[in-house]
C-alpha cells in the first residue's frame, strides 16, 4: 500500500531523488500541449484505459521491452521526457503536493535535493511541479480534444506488426490514430473550427508522428545489423 505523506520541508528537508531509469515504459500517457514535442521523437497514438474505458493520448517510447535505442547510457530518454515522468512519485490530492514515499526513488540526504538549505524549492521539485501544472492544465483539455475527435468519427484503430531481420516480431493492437482520410473529408466550416481552436493542428502532428514507428523499427534494424 502506498505511503502517502504531504510535501512539505519540515518532514522532507533532506529528502532527494534519484534519477529512476525509463527502461521499464514503453507507452505513457501525456496531454494535448506534449504533442509538439513529444512527436519529435515518438509516435503518438490513442488508448483506451482498462479501468475506464476512456480513451486518452500516449507517447510509445519504444518497441519492445529491453530496446534502449531510444536511452541514453544513464538508462534515461535522449530526447522529450513527457510530464508523467517527470512527476513519477508525485501527485495532487486537495491542491497539495503529496508523494509515494515507499518509492526507490525518495533517498534521505542524497539524490538531487527537493530543497534547499532555506527551505526553498530545489531545481528537481520546480521541474517536478512543472510537470503536476502541465498535466493538472492538460488532462481535461485533452480529454475534450478526444471527445471532439469522436464527435466527429476522426479516431480509427492502427495494428502495428513489424518483422525485424533477426526474425523477432513486434506487434501492438487496441491502439487508435486520427484518420488523416476522416480529416480531409470534414466539412469546411468544420475544419475552419478546428483551425480556429487548435484541434487541426494537434489532429496533422499526431498523424506525422506515426512515421516515427518506421523510423524507430529502422533504427532496430540497424542496431541489429552492427551487432
Amino acid at each position: 500500500m502506498a505511503a502517502w505523506e504531504v510535501l512539505g520541508f519540515e518532514q522532507h528537508g533532506t529528502l532527494g531523488i534519484r534519477a529512476s531509469g525509463d527502461a521499464e515504459r514503453l507507452f505513457v500517457q501525456i496531454v494535448v500541449g506534449e504533442f509538439g514535442p513529444a512527436a519529435a521523437d515518438y509516435p503518438i497514438l490513442f488508448a483506451k484505459s482498462p479501468e475506464t474505458g476512456r480513451f486518452y493520448a500516449g507517447a510509445l517510447l519504444r518497441l519492445q521491452a529491453g530496446d534502449d535505442a531510444n536511452l541514453d547510457e544513464s538508462g534515461r530518454l535522449r530526447g522529450y521526457r513527457p510530464a508523467d515522468l517527470e512527476r513519477e512519485g508525485f501527485f495532487v490530492e486537495q491542491d497539495r503536493i503529496v508523494i509515494d514515499r515507499d518509492l526507490p526513488m525518495f533517498v534521505d540526504g542524497g539524490g538531487a535535493p527537493l530543497f534547499d538549505g532555506d527551505g526553498g524549492q530545489g531545481v528537481a521539485l520546480q521541474r517536478v511541479q512543472r510537470a503536476l501544472g502541465r498535466l493538472h492544465a492538460g488532462l481535461p483539455a485533452t480529454d475534450a480534444f478526444i471527445a471532439r475527435l469522436l464527435e466527429r468519427s476522426l479516431l480509427e484503430p492502427i495494428d502495428i506488426d513489424l518483422r525485424f531481420d533477426d526474425g523477432t516480431r513486434f506487434r501492438l493492437e487496441d491502439l487508435y490514430t486520427i484518420s488523416a482520410d476522416a480529416v480531409a473529408a470534414l466539412p469546411d466550416t468544420t475544419v475552419l473550427a478546428m483551425f480556429h481552436d487548435g484541434d487541426l493542428a494537434a489532429c496533422y502532428t499526431q498523424i506525422q508522428s506515426v512515421r516515427q514507428i518506421a523510423r524507430m523499427a529502422r533504427v532496430r534494424n540497424d542496431r541489429l545489423a552492427g551487432a
